[in-house]
């Protein structure tokens, strides 16, 4: 059995197959499910391909081991149709359409697809209304990354910028405040004012932000560290400051409610 063609792409995982098969349907080409399997989510699954006219194949797990490049397809892989990434200009609709202080994920150079799927899922269960990486030097978002979302990659918007500075100076003069996160910062996320409309941008697994990046930053802050690791994986750090950036807004709501 052979994969696809360059213009199809893969999606595999129960969670991420059912995401798409839920928001974007169209897209899906072929579903390609493991001979013998009979479990009840799988049946709902198919069931829900059936009644959307989805094409099913049945394979032996051989061939979706292969297909799935011994990735963990538990059992269901969907084809779909190739997916291009938002554009500037659905950016700039998202920003209009925030019906609170937008919020942001920027990753710069981040290369472990296991690393942006899990940002994903937290950037889903925060609210962020995008999240923006490089074209060059960064990981897209591959059937891996996916996997790991478990479903966010179809839920928030992900968009690939060819120049992420210029990116970053016009979310700037878009009025979001955008803060960088550096280990080596004075200034501690807990004493800076995330309740504005805020860009989170967080570096690579091994540089870091880059000078450019840096330079577009209105903020650098740190995480608190009271062990003996000097830093925090990306994933981690994402969640860490897109919850205090939710902590400090769901408090002003609170004490604005009480006044």
């Amino acid at each position: 059995m052979t994969a696809p063609g360059a213009e199809a792409e893969l999606i595999f995982g129960y969670h991420a197959v059912s995401a798409v098969l839920a928001a974007q349907p169209r897209r899906i080409v072929e579903l390609w499910v493991q001979l013998g399997r009979a479990d009840q989510r799988m049946q709902l699954l198919l069931a829900d391909a059936q009644r959307l006219g989805i094409n099913v194949r049945l394979l032996p797990r051989r061939s979706l081991d292969q297909l799935a490049g011994g990735g963990a397809h538990q059992g269901v892989i969907a084809r779909c149709g190739s997916s291009s990434p938002a554009s500037r200009r659905d950016l700039a609709a998202i920003l209009e359409q925030c019906r609170e202080a937008a919020l942001l994920l920027v990753l710069d150079g981040v290369q472990d697809p296991r690393n942006l799927g899990a940002c994903l899922r937290t950037a889903d269960a925060v609210g962020v209304h995008a999240l923006i990486v490089p074209k060059d030097r960064a990981v897209s978002l591959t059937p891996a990354a996916r996997k790991v979302a478990c479903g966010a990659a179809e839920t928030v918007p992900f968009q690939q910028v060819t120049n992420l500075a210029r990116t970053l100076q016009e979310l700037g003069e878009a009025g979001l405040f955008i803060v960088g996160a550096a280990p080596e910062a004075a200034t501690s996320l807990y004493d800076a004012d995330l309740t504005r409309p805020v860009a989170v941008v967080l570096g690579g697994e091994e540089r870091g932000l880059r000078r450019l990046t840096r330079a577009h930053c209105d903020c650098l802050v740190s995480i608190p560290l009271v062990g003996t690791v000097a830093s925090l994986n990306v994933a981690v750090a994402a969640a860490v400051l897109l919850y205090e950036v939710r902590r400090q807004r769901w408090r002003a709501r609170e004490e604005g409610g009480q006044r």
